[in-house]
């Protein structure tokens, strides 16, 4: 019996949990708050908890790789953790590494995280189109090959962006444009949501682009970025089913508690269902 693609996997999960992707990122600064030293034990102890307090709750997890990373090979060690114990309790993983490179290279990041042999492997990981949309061929091929998915960077929410983005190419066309329909070329055969997917902060304001992608849309920029709810109404309109918000701040927090973390989480992700985001 073959597996789900990513697409279907996550569409079922967003619908059964509502859509919420809860990122863990264990900055410092939370940590501190937490009462945990910046250490490996800190690092464990906090991803961890929460993990264990929205694993069961939220569709996605995303553990932004770069905190785990800056604690060597012992922070990969609880990475590989949070993977494990995120799927095991039904969520989806993605991976924040926002990857972007060439060739060989190109194919040995995928290799790491979408070989489902691979110890660090899993759901979908983020990526970076901006050596252009077709560096990224060696990742999705083999995310299409696994099961797994991409969200590629499209219109991000940190304010920099736009001076990439919203550049015109030879054509006319934005950079962000050119990008998304290169997506939603690659999901035009999907049979329910596509498995490549891009990424859309909640704070762009307003945009004439076509963010029905026939995919994913990984939204950031939620909570303490300054983004709503209403606000994803607003910039996604037609294509609001296939938004899958991200919260990481706004649930972290209210750690250490477990039970409180699992109420934002609930409450964040039933806000985007009243919304009719599923």
């Amino acid at each position: 019996m073959s597996t789900p693609s990513f697409g279907a996997r996550l569409r079922d999960a967003m619908d059964a949990r509502g859509p919420l992707c809860a990122g863990i990122d264990p900055h410092p600064a939370l940590m501190d708050q937490w009462g945990l030293t910046d250490s490996v034990f800190g690092l464990e102890k906090f991803a961890m908890t929460a993990v264990e307090a929205v694993g069961s709750t939220a569709a996605v997890i995303k553990p932004q790789s770069a905190f785990f990373e800056r604690h060597g090979s012992k922070g990969i060690a609880v990475l590989e953790q949070v993977i494990a114990a995120a799927r095991g309790m039904g969520a989806l993983v993605v991976l924040d590494v926002k990857r972007g490179d060439i060739g060989s290279t190109a194919q040995a990041y995928a290799d790491a995280y979408l070989d489902q042999s691979s110890p660090l492997a899993v759901d979908a990981i983020t990526a970076s189109p901006f050596l252009g949309f077709g560096s990224l061929d060696p990742m999705i091929d083999t995310a299409l090959a696994n099961d797994a998915g991409i969200f590629v960077l499209a219109l991000t929410s940190n304010p920099e962006g736009a001076q990439v983005q919203h550049a015109s190419t030879t054509d006319g066309r934005t950079v962000a444009g050119v990008i998304l329909d290169a997506i939603a070329t690659r999901n035009v055969d999907a049979k329910t949501l596509g498995s490549i997917g891009a990424v859309v902060g909640a704070t762009i304001g307003e945009t004439t682009e076509e963010l029905d992608i026939k995919g994913p849309l990984l939204v950031p920029g939620l909570g303490a970025q300054g983004g709503t709810a209403a606000d994803v109404r607003r910039i996604f309109g037609p294509a609001i089913g296939n938004v899958l918000p991200s919260s990481s701040r706004e649930i972290l927090e209210a750690g250490p508690d477990k039970a409180s973390l699992r109420a934002v989480a609930e409450r964040l992700a039933g806000a985007f269902v009243a919304l009719g985001t599923t």
